[in-house]
């Protein structure tokens, strides 16, 4: 048994839950589950981020208080669990008073090594990112992840953090580590980042002008930046700093975040845990977007997809597939309603659905004597290697490869034909045992199907079932 953690981002409760969040903690699942499956002892977070300007502002502008609104808004992501059938162990919200500890903590270490100075500044910035904004980042003027929303321009005395100082250090990192970032893309992105030179990020905010997030220690006028406070997250759910024991068996830990958080996760964080002497991450997951008819999704362009409207209408196992199977976790993928229901038929209507009904169907009345199976064998074969690639896609095309070479083989044999009785079980027998390893394979992707599955193939007598995914 090994100790296995990842953690997702987490996402601003300043909106609805979108697709787009609901792909990253899918894919967080997948790997969770598969290394429960293994029988690592796991360690899956996720939960809200409720600190910052736009949180501070939404809530004004609904003239709701700050921390009324994020218990509000934080409800809505903790649906998620039912709706995607989610597995994960820690649920953090930056409110919490531990975690508002731990920050206070974190920021005496990065202080105490003389990394966190005050200076008087002013920059553009983005209320969306959350991020300040060089003019060479925008795009006539606008950032380009928030086109339309107006920047900020802060001119005050704050805190910045000395991440200058990391340029060598990080770059040392990426050096010793080829595996840190994955795709290699992202990685290449983020080391031509940190090689064109760092400069010092501001680290609080004042008090005066935005009140909402951890108070800054030993300064009452000041509150931390929201990217300083949220990013401490991964070590603060795991009982940082008080549970030491509990720190070093599970972390460093798996990161999953999506590109636009490319420079926080693998820059930023790494820095901030140099400066506090602790571990760096161990990996970095960086997944695309979803876009919808080949644009990026936005509330204003009204195409944002909701994924409990989708679980409400075709279910969890159908929404987990296409977000696993369809969106290649590398590279930016389309979703419209029209491929999702293709996809929906063709491979769990029609592929796997008519399966395992036709195999039932054909075995009903007959009893048999499932054995084990092996399911470490099953799980270290060659579709574990995309898991650990992060190729979530590629992992069941090769199940949906397996899937086929049934139907196959059935075909061949014409069970349908067979009138001696021991033959027929033969055949069956061997059938009902590769469906049972597909069963295992599916798992990590698909818990409640392979449940089902193995639920049919197992029992006493077996018998025709229901369609487990009725043609649309």
């Amino acid at each position: 048994m090994d100790n296995y953690y990842i953690t997702t981002t987490l996402p601003y409760v300043n909106a609805d839950p979108h697709i787009g969040f609901a792909l990253e903690l899918v894919q967080t699942d997948c790997l969770a589950r598969y290394h429960t499956l293994t029988e690592d002892k796991v360690i899956f977070n996720t939960g809200t981020d409720e600190h910052g300007l736009k949180i501070y502002q939404k809530a004004l502008e609904q003239k709701k208080d700050p921390q009324a609104y994020c218990y509000e808004y934080a409800k809505k992501f903790e649906i998620l669990k039912e709706a995607l059938n989610l597995s994960y162990t820690h649920f953090i919200r930056t409110t919490d008073p531990h975690h508002v500890k731990a920050a206070q903590a974190f920021w005496g270490l990065c202080a105490k090594n003389g990394d966190i100075y005050k200076k008087n500044y002013q920059q553009k910035y983005c209320v969306g990112c959350e991020l300040e904004k060089s003019d060479s980042e925008l795009v006539d003027g606008e950032c380009p992840l928030h086109p339309g929303k107006k920047l900020e321009v802060i001119n005050e005395e704050n805190y910045f953090f000395k991440f200058s100082r990391y340029q060598k250090p990080l770059l040392d990192l990426y050096q010793k580590n080829p595996n840190f970032v994955i795709p290699r893309e992202r990685f290449g992105e983020i080391v031509t980042f940190v090689e064109g030179g760092l400069k010092d990020f501001s680290v609080s905010r004042q008090k005066t002008k935005m009140p909402w997030g951890v108070s800054v220690p030993n300064d009452p006028d000041h509150v931390m930046y929201v990217w300083f406070d949220a990013l401490i997250n991964y070590i603060s759910t795991l009982g940082w700093p008080e549970d030491e024991n509990n720190f070093k068996t599970f972390w460093p830990g798996v990161q999953v975040a999506g590109k636009d958080n490319l420079r926080q996760q693998t820059a930023m964080w790494q820095a901030m845990l140099m400066s506090a002497g602790l571990p760096t991450s161990k990996q970095i997951f960086i997944h695309s977007f979803i876009t919808s008819d080949g644009q990026k999704m936005s509330k204003s362009l009204g195409n944002v997809v909701d994924p409990l409207a989708l679980v409400d209408k075709y279910g969890t196992e159908a929404v987990r597939y296409f977000l696993l199977a369809k969106m290649n976790p590398y590279e930016d993928s389309d979703f419209t309603v029209k491929r999702f229901e293709e996809a929906y038929n063709a491979d769990l209507a029609n592929g796997l659905g008519n399966l395992v009904s036709r195999v039932a169907k054909m075995a009903t009345g007959l009893e048999f004597k499932p054995g084990r199976l092996d399911k470490e064998k099953i799980y270290q074969e060659e579709w574990g290697k995309a898991l650990s690639d992060f190729r979530f896609d590629l992992a069941l095309q090769q199940i949906w490869l397996d899937i086929v070479a049934v139907d196959k083989h059935i075909n061949q044999n014409t069970p349908w034909l067979v009138k001696d009785q021991d033959k027929l079980y033969r055949i069956l027998e061997e059938e009902i045992e590769e469906i049972r390893k597909i069963a295992i394979r599916l798992a990590p992707f698909l818990p409640e199907t392979a449940g089902k599955i193995e639920g049919i193939f197992t029992a006493e007598k077996i018998v025709a079932t229901t369609p487990l995914f009725p043609r649309i």
